[in-house]
C-alpha cells in the first residue's frame, strides 16, 4: 500500500504533462519500462516499437534499439506518434524519394535501413548510470541557460545533439521544429521518461562544405554572398572535412586504449565518479567549423548584389575600402583568392574558426565569481575565449558580460578592474562594441550541418589594424583545453555531464595516435587526463583541471601573440602534495627550446615559494589598503610569482586569489613576434612516475598592461 501511495504522488506531480488516458491506472506507470509503456499503447506508438525493434543501438552492438529500452539505465525516449510517422513517410514522397508512403517502398533495403535508423537513433539519449540525465522538460529548458539553439549535454545514439528552442507558453522545439506534446511528457518509468513527438527528427546531417555548395546550386539567398566568397577562395573542400576515419577505425580494432584504473597509478583527485575507476579514450575525433557570416541582406544595403556575376570583385573592392584587414601584412587585392596572401582570403578566413561551438558553449559560464548555476540566467563577470582563427596566425576575442545582452566578437568594453572593483563592465563604446553573434536568428544553422555551426552576425568582421591593437593591449588567457579545436569539437571540453566517460577523459599517447594537433607527448611514460570538474567545487579558471602523470615530458602549441611586443608568458598553478617538480622549456623551435627559468616545485604554495618565516595572512588581500595590497603583489613578481585571480571560485565564496596554494608562475619576460608559434614543454626533473604535472591556464600579457605607469594590471 506504500509503494502505491508513493507511486500516486508522484505522478500528481506531473499530472499536467502525462499521456491522456485513464488516471486510475496512471500509477503503475513506474512498473513499466519504457520498451513496455510502450507495447501497452499500441494506438499511439505500434508503429514506432515495431521500428525499435529493426535498429541496432550501434554499429558495434548486435542488440536493438527496443531490447536497450527493456533494460536498466536512464533513457530518453521521444517517442513518435503512429501518425508522426505516417506524415514523415508522406514527406518522403513529396521529396521523390519513394514512390509511397510506406517503408516497402524504398528502392532497395540499406536505403530504408538507414532511414529507419535515422528516424528512430534520433529518438534514444542513454544518461548511463545518472538519473540525473533523464531529461525531463522542466530540466531542457534550462540547457543553455535558456537561450535558443542550446544544444543538449549528451547525444543521442545517432550521435547527434538535440538542439532546444522556446516557443510559446513554454512550448519546448527540438531542432527547430519538432514540438513536445505539452500533454504527453514527463511520463515517468522504471528505466527512464518519455515524451511525445509528433515530428519526426530528421537532421540532414550534410557538410558545411554541402551545404554552402547547395546554396551555389540553388543560388539561394540568405549566405550567397558569402557561399561564393569562400567557393572563390578555395575553402569549400576544406569544410568537407568531418570525422578522422582513420583514427574511428583504430577505436573499433580496440587499439585507442583507455587508462585503467588510473588512480592506482597517480592522481589523487576524483570528479564525483568514484564509480568508475578508468579514463577513457574519445570515441571519435570529428573535425568542426564555426562561421560568423555576413547575411546577403547585409550586403544588398552596401549595393553588393550577391547573384551578379562580379559580386566577388565587388566584395574584394569593399573591404579594402573599408579597411577591414590588416594592411601592413601586404596582403595583395588581386584575382588569387585561393592564396593566403589575397585580401580577400584573409579576410574570408578571419571569419571561421577549426572547431565546431554550439551557441551555448562559446563562453563558458560556470565558477566566475558571484555567478550560480542555481540562476543561470544571471550573469557576473564578463567571461570570455580567444581562439586563433582558420590558419592559425590571428587570434578572435569571444565576449559576454552582465550588460552585453549577447555574445559579442572582438568586444573591449571598460571595467571595474581596480583591486577594490567589482570586476564588472561598466560602459563599452560604440566604436569598441565589437559584432554581435545572433545565435536565436532563424538563419542561424546549429542542428542539420553534421561539422559546423553557422551564426549571422549583426556587423560586418574584420581584422583590422585598430583590432589588433586592441587586442594586444589586453592581457590574454587560455584554458588549456582551449588550444584544442578537437576538444572542442567533440565536446570533451567542459561536457556537462557527471558520466566518467566525460568526467576522465584519457588523451592517447602519440605513439597510438596524435589526438591533438597542438600537442606532443615526448615519451611513453606520460599519461594525460582531462579532468572536467563538472559541478566539482575546483577553483580552476573554468571548474576544469589538466593532469599528466608519470615521468611526464609534453608539449604545446602555444596561440599568436597579436602584435609584436614584449610580453610575460605565465602559468597557472594549484599546488598539492600529489605534484611533482618541473622544468618549463620555451620558443619557437619545437626540437631546440631553451630552458625558461629554474624548476617549478608545484607542492609549494605561495608562502612557501616566497621563503622561511612569512605566512599566508602576509600575502592575502583580506584586511589590506589597496596601496599594501598592489606592494604585496610587485614583492611577489620580483620572485617571478603571482597570486592567481579573483575571477574563479570554490563553492563560489573562495576565489583563486584567496588561496595559499594558487598562483601564477612568470615563465618568461620576452619579446614574442606576431605570425610566428610558440612552443611550451614541461618535462619532469624527478625520478617518480606517479607525481603530477597540473595544468590549467596560460596567459600573455603585454607590457603596457603588466609594467603600466598609470594603473596596475587588474586582478581578475
Amino acid at each position: 500500500m506504500r509503494k502505491l501511495i508513493l507511486s500516486l504522488a508522484t505522478l500528481l506531480l506531473i499530472s499536467s504533462c502525462t499521456e491522456n488516458i485513464d488516471t486510475s491506472a496512471r500509477y503503475v506507470f513506474t512498473e513499466y519500462t519504457v520498451a513496455s509503456y510502450l507495447e501497452a499503447h499500441p494506438n499511439s506508438y505500434s508503429q514506432y516499437l515495431e521500428l525499435t525493434k529493426q535498429v541496432p543501438v550501434s554499429g558495434r552492438s548486435k542488440s536493438s534499439v527496443y531490447q536497450l529500452l527493456t533494460a536498466r539505465g536512464n533513457y530518453t525516449c521521444f517517442a513518435l506518434t503512429n501518425e508522426a510517422i505516417n506524415a514523415y513517410l508522406q514527406d518522403l514522397v513529396e521529396q521523390g524519394l519513394i514512390n509511397e508512403p510506406s517503408w516497402d517502398a524504398f528502392e532497395n533495403a540499406h536505403k530504408r535501413d538507414s532511414v529507419i535508423k535515422l528516424v528512430v537513433q534520433n529518438t534514444v539519449i542513454d544518461g548511463g548510470n545518472s538519473e540525473s540525465q533523464r531529461y525531463t522538460t522542466a530540466l531542457i529548458s534550462t540547457f543553455g541557460n535558456g537561450k535558443e539553439n542550446a544544444e543538449f549535454p549528451l547525444p543521442n545514439i545517432y550521435d547527434h545533439k538535440l538542439t532546444v528552442r522556446q516557443g510559446n507558453n513554454d512550448s519546448i522545439y527540438l531542432d527547430k521544429e519538432c514540438p513536445i506534446d505539452p500533454i504527453n511528457c514527463d511520463i515517468p518509468l522504471i528505466n527512464g521518461v518519455i515524451h511525445q513527438l509528433h515530428k519526426v527528427i530528421a537532421p540532414k546531417d550534410e557538410s558545411c562544405a554541402r551545404y554552402f555548395q547547395t546554396i551555389l546550386d540553388e543560388k539561394r539567398e540568405g549566405y550567397l554572398m558569402f557561399a561564393k566568397a569562400l567557393q572563390a577562395c578555395g575553402l569549400l573542400d576544406t569544410l568537407s572535412k568531418v570525422r578522422d576515419e582513420v583514427y574511428e577505425s583504430l577505436y573499433q580494432e580496440g587499439k585507442i586504449p583507455d587508462m585503467k584504473n588510473y588512480m592506482d597509478k597517480a592522481g589523487y583527485d576524483m570528479s564525483n565518479t568514484p564509480d568508475d575507476p578508468d579514463a577513457h579514450a574519445p570515441e571519435h575525433r570529428k573535425y568542426g567549423f564555426t562561421l560568423f557570416c555576413e547575411t546577403d541582406e547585409f550586403w544588398q544595403s552596401q549595393g553588393i548584389d550577391p547573384a551578379a556575376a562580379d559580386a566577388v570583385e565587388k566584395l574584394q573592392d569593399w573591404v579594402y575600402n573599408k579597411g577591414l584587414y590588416l594592411a601592413e601584412n601586404g596582403y595583395q587585392v588581386n584575382t588569387d583568392y585561393e592564396s593566403p596572401k589575397n585580401m580577400l582570403h584573409q579576410w574570408v578566413a578571419y571569419h571561421i574558426l577549426p572547431m565546431r561551438i554550439p551557441a551555448n558553449k562559446l563562453v563558458y559560464h560556470c565558477n566566475e565569481l558571484g555567478y550560480s548555476l542555481s540562476s543561470p540566467h544571471k550573469y557576473t563577470l564578463p567571461v570570455m575565449e580567444w581562439y586563433p582563427v582558420f590558419g592559425g596566425d590571428r587570434l578572435i576575442k569571444i565576449y559576454e558580460s552582465s550588460i552585453s545582452n549577447g555574445v559579442y566578437l572582438n568586444s573591449f568594453p571598460e571595467r571595474d578592474n581596480g583591486v577594490m572593483g567589482t570586476g564588472f563592465e561598466t560602459y563599452c563604446a560604440p566604436d569598441k562594441r565589437g559584432v554581435l553573434v545572433q545565435t536565436e536568428h532563424e538563419m542561424a544553422e546549429v542542428t542539420d550541418i553534421v561539422n559546423a555551426c553557422i551564426y549571422p552576425i549583426d556587423e560586418p568582421l574584420g581584422y583590422s589594424t585598430t583590432t589588433r591593437d586592441d587586442l594586444s593591449r589586453e592581457r590574454i588567457r587560455f584554458d588549456l583545453f582551449a588550444l584544442f579545436p578537437e576538444a572542442i569539437t567533440n565536446g570533451i571540453r567542459r561536457a556537462d555531464s557527471p558520466e566518467g566517460k566525460w568526467m576522465h577523459v584519457y588523451i592517447p599517447q602519440d605513439k597510438d595516435y596524435k589526438y591533438f594537433d597542438n600537442m606532443s607527448i615526448l615519451n611513453e611514460e606520460t599519461h594525460l587526463i582531462h579532468y572536467n570538474g563538472y559541478r566539482t567545487a575546483w577553483a580552476n579558471y573554468c571548474q576544469d583541471e589538466d593532469k599528466a602523470f608519470g615521468k611526464f615530458d609534453i608539449m604545446f602549441t602555444l596561440p599568436p601573440v597579436p602584435k609584436t611586443n614584449t610580453y610575460e608568458v605565465r602559468y597557472k598553478l594549484l599546488a598539492t602534495a600529489a605534484r611533482g617538480v618541473v622544468q618549463v622549456y620555451f620558443g619557437t623551435d619545437p626540437k631546440h627550446l631553451p630552458v625558461a627559468g629554474i624548476p617549478i616545485d608545484m607542492t609549494k604554495t605561495v608562502q612557501a615559494a616566497f621563503g622561511e618565516g612569512t605566512t599566508w595572512s602576509d600575502f592575502r588581500d583580506s584586511g589590506k589598503e589597496e596601496d599594501e595590497i598592489i606592494e604585496i603583489d610587485q614583492k611577489l613578481r620580483n620572485h617571478g610569482m603571482m597570486k592567481a585571480t579573483r575571477h574563479e571560485t570554490e563553492l563560489n565564496t573562495t576565489t583563486a586569489r584567496d588561496k595559499d596554494n594558487c598562483s601564477r608562475y612568470i615563465i618568461v619576460r620576452q619579446t614574442l613576434e606576431a605570425g610566428r608559434p610558440y612552443y611550451i614543454r614541461f618535462k619532469s626533473v624527478l625520478e617518480s612516475t606517479t607525481k603530477e604535472l597540473y595544468l590549467d591556464y596560460f596567459e600573455y600579457c603585454p607590457k603596457e598592461v603588466y609594467d603600466s605607469p598609470v594603473k596596475p594590471e587588474d586582478i581578475w
